[in-house]
């Protein structure tokens, strides 16, 4: 069994003019990572990078670094988190774009379109130097799409770029805020035609469990597996595979829904506080039995807390560690490895979150121990 795992890969590692007027000068996603404070006993921040450092993604040598790192791990590549708000405006391209123009790093990769709206309570707000809520806005028209297709084409036609069924792998974040997303899929894959590609590989990301139906609108518990109506629905409107992640169900199934109804009044008023849940107990609920379908790719949680983005009022895991990873990496192998070869995927979530601590880049605490996982992992179960 070789999985084909991929890493969901964020580029905000590089000062912008946008984010230097909306947080300060020289912004990043270190600058909250840095700064990050334990909030409870036993804590974990801050969280502070091994080998790489504090890295600047405008350095090639970073950007191979981090390729070698995750092909040793056995990644078969990057996910990179694609920016693009309509009307050609695109933010965090220039990583990615020195990736595509210079052929290095020589490691495959595909994209993800991040398209949701920017708001300022992406980070505290106590940080922000803007006071209005939206700082960039998504906006969609089929003219926009057409040029957002042939932006990317030199890129879907790049010799590394990831491919499924031949098609180029491209995933899409909030795929039902897309209007008419039939229309968007039907017209990308006639401009891939019409360009030489046999079409593009669509893939819609969606939680297993939603709180509310997406056939009805009635409001239903996170704790219920809605998987089946969720997965479907997507491939109603055209998607060709999901990528799929359970923690809020996990969440809601290790507390109980009057805590998660409580959790959630509080910090709606002044009683702010955090949900901490145990890694080990949400990952044994983290996977669905639909997971194993052949058009569903899981995802790979290794840790998750926002505290340096959000404060207090965030529901991270607590007790993670490499060895509790590879158990979860190694379930997940198991519920793929019946499918075919080509749909044996496995998105990573994420490469380098930071800003979530959700990474497996190596830290000062456990080294290469997330990235190690992978790789015991994958050897395990090709022994077995």
């Amino acid at each position: 069994m070789k999985p084909r795992i991929i890493g969901l890969y964020l580029p905000q590692y590089h000062p912008i003019p946008e984010n230097d007027e909306w947080w300060g000068k020289g912004f990043t996603e270190w600058t909250n990572v840095a700064k990050a404070k334990p909030l409870f006993r036993g804590h974990y921040q801050p969280r502070i990078p091994a080998d790489l450092g504090f890295y600047d993604l405008r350095l090639p040598e970073v950007r191979e670094q981090q390729a070698e790192l995750a092909r040793e791990a056995g990644l078969e590549g990057f996910c990179y988190y694609h920016y693009w708000f309509g009307n050609g405006k695109q933010l965090l391209e220039r990583p990615f774009n020195e990736v595509l123009a210079s052929g290095k790093p020589d490691f495959p990769f595909c994209l993800c379109w991040a398209n949701h709206d920017w708001t300022n309570k992406t980070w505290k707000k106590g940080s922000s130097m803007r006071k209005d809520s939206m700082i960039m806005q998504m906006h969609y028209s089929m003219d926009d799409h057409r040029q957002h297709f042939m932006a990317l084409l030199p890129a879907f036609k790049d010799k590394r770029y990831m491919k499924v069924d031949g098609k180029p792998l491209f995933a899409v974040w909030a795929p039902r805020d897309i209007p008419e997303v039939e229309k968007f899929i039907e017209l990308w894959h006639q401009l891939a035609k019409e360009n030489g590609l046999p079409g593009i590989h669509f893939v819609g990301y969606t939680q297993n469990a939603s709180g509310r139906s997406v056939k009805d609108g009635h409001w239903t518990l996170w704790a219920e597996n809605q998987a089946a109506e969720l997965y479907n629905d997507l491939t109603e409107r055209g998607f060709d595979a999901v990528m799929s992640a359970g923690l809020g169900r996990a969440q809601s199934l290790c507390h109980g829904k009057w805590s998660m109804l409580w959790f959630h009044l509080k910090n709606q008023t002044f009683l702010h506080s955090t949900l901490r849940t145990d890694y080990a107990k949400a990952m044994q609920h983290y996977y669905v039995p639909e997971d194993a379908w052949e058009n569903v790719y899981p995802t790979l949680l290794p840790q998750w807390d926002r505290t340096p983005r959000a404060g207090i009022k965030t529901d991270p895991l607590v007790n993670s560690t490499p060895e509790k990873f590879q158990a979860s990496v190694e379930r997940a192998l198991h519920i793929i490895q019946k499918k075919q070869p080509e749909h044996q995927i496995l998105f990573l979530k994420a490469w380098n979150e930071w800003g979530e601590g959700n990474y497996v880049e190596p830290d000062q605490k456990y080294g290469h121990g997330y990235l190690d996982a992978i790789h015991n992992a994958i050897e395990n179960c090709k022994a077995l």
